[in-house]
């Protein structure tokens, strides 16, 4: 059935819902329930427009500080170019429905604007019923809705397909994308395209949250360094907890949100909230003070993974370092079932992690591992971690220094896989940024380094002529060319 088949009948469909005869015909389920709600909240059917329109200065605060902001680009590479071909426009809204950015073709913005499908528009469904940004909102799920699908008469010449975004700190709606166009230039793969480029939105602001997420533990773990001994955590600024010390549990998430000075933890203790410049210090006054146990962890290279527990060096298994790599690199504890699946994939089985962790305690004695979730106790460094430190921080050499090599090569667990990645890349990535040739140099003679092929031609432009590096540079090209 082609798309002017299907218009009609919908349109039919639409009469004999809405009608005076009432017939018993109904829509596809998210359809009629969205009617219902629709009409449950007193929007007519015979609405010409949307009965929201915000003034232009509110328009520009609300877009300055809405959270998609930061993703537009990557939504506007994703949509605006396939929106232009296929004659449709895009459009970005925020929780409430409110149309924030909407960009495409002219011709379909002109034809949009006469039923104020545009910029500062409220398009929510009690604003003007079903469609598609409003029913995905409301519905939180990837819609598609189809000329008389619409519950407004006027936008039956329309069909749109959205998807919800939501935010990865605090899991809440925060807006949809949406692409919409004349009924003739309905395209079966919008629905896949708007949920792609949604999925894309929310890992670019995942992204964003955990470069904030380092930047924030950098410039307050002096605050939780400063208890000593003492239990406590550095918070986010929306209570979810970034690092602990010594504490037998804490949720992933605490909420701050009456902005109390003390909480409740839920296991009777009572714990101190202190604001900082950028989130939250919190601690449990009067817990007893121990003294707490070192754990070093030797994770990078083609070598033996080793645990130096109070000085003693304990040769390690690959799955027994894989999981303390996932404590090293989870700080706040993950529990069996996480473990699994950054271990296994869905394969996995928890009965099994929880057998080795046991095995892993006895090994390393008490007070270095604890459960529920399971994370490290002990004050742990790892030279993994002081390499993405040396990293952030611009310290090449020293990064240079401690990097012998990848992050367990020999792993094939998914998460694991995922953090090798991204270490070899963020590194070799900045030393090629650098410009020294002596940073790249040593780089190159990494296992990571040796055969990359723009590594070498970045040493070949580096190079002075004289250089008596530059043969053996010239002679690693010429056999990664071949």
């Amino acid at each position: 059935m082609d798309a002017a088949q299907e218009a009609r009948r919908l349109s039919e469909l639409y009469d004999e819902v809405l009608g005076e005869s009432r017939a018993p015909a109904t829509p596809r389920p998210l359809v009629a329930e969205s009617w219902q709600r629709s009409l449950a909240a007193s929007v007519d059917p015979e609405l010409d427009a949307p009965p929201v329109v915000v003034s232009a200065d509110l328009l520009e605060t609300l877009r300055e500080n809405h959270p998609l902001r930061a993703v537009l680009p990557v939504l506007r590479e994703t949509l605006t170019t396939i929106a232009d071909e296929a004659s449709h426009i895009m459009i970005i809204t925020d929780a409430q429905g409110l149309i924030l950015w909407r960009e495409g073709a002219a011709d379909v913005r002109r034809q949009a604007d006469r039923i104020a499908l545009s910029e500062g528009a409220v398009w929510a469904e009690d604003a003007i019923g079903t469609n598609g940004m409003g029913t995905a909102l409301a519905a939180d799920q990837p819609v598609q809705i189809h000329s008389a699908e619409h519950l407004v008469r006027r936008i039956h010449a329309w069909t749109c397909a959205a998807a919800p975004v939501h935010d990865p700190d605090t899991g809440k709606l925060i807006g949809a994308v949406d692409v919409s166009g004349p009924l003739r230039t309905v395209h079966p793969a919008m629905m896949a395209l708007v949920t792609a480029a949604a999925q894309l939105a929310e890992g670019q602001l995942r992204v964003r949250m955990a470069a904030a997420d380092e930047q924030l533990r950098a410039r307050n773990m002096r605050h939780l360094t400063a208890l000593g001994d003492a239990p406590g955590a550095l918070l986010t600024p929306t209570g979810r907890v970034l690092a602990v010390q010594p504490l037998a549990w804490l949720p992933d998430r605490l909420d701050i949100s009456g902005g109390a000075e003390r909480i409740e933890l839920g296991d009777g203790r009572e714990a101190v909230v202190e604001q900082l410049d950028e989130g939250y210090l919190l601690r449990i006054p009067g817990a007893a003070r121990r003294h707490r146990r070192s754990l070093r962890l030797k994770l990078l290279g083609s070598g033996q993974p080793i645990a130096i527990v109070g000085g003693r060096e304990i040769a390690l298994t690959l799955r027994r370092a894989e999981v303390l790599a996932l404590l090293l690199l989870h700080p706040s504890g993950l529990t069996a079932e996480q473990l699994m699946l950054q271990l296994y994939g869905d394969e996995g089985n928890p009965t099994t992690v929880r057998a080795e962790m046991h095995r892993l305690r006895n090994l390393l004695g008490a007070g270095i591992l604890d459960t529920k979730p399971y994370r490290i106790l002990a004050d742990v460094s790892g030279d993994v971690t002081d390499v993405q430190v040396a990293v952030r921080r611009g310290e090449l050499r020293k990064a240079l220094d401690l990097y012998a090599g990848p992050l367990l090569g020999r792993s094939d667990a998914p998460a694991l896989r995922a953090e090798r990645d991204e270490l070899d890349a963020t590194l070799r990535r900045a030393v090629l940024d650098s410009g020294d040739s002596d940073l790249i140099w040593r780089f190159a003679q990494t296992a990571t380094g040796a055969e990359d092929m723009e590594v070498f031609e970045a040493l070949e432009r580096a190079l002075p002529s004289t250089d008596h590096r530059r043969p053996a540079v010239t002679a690693r090209l010429d056999r990664l060319a071949r």
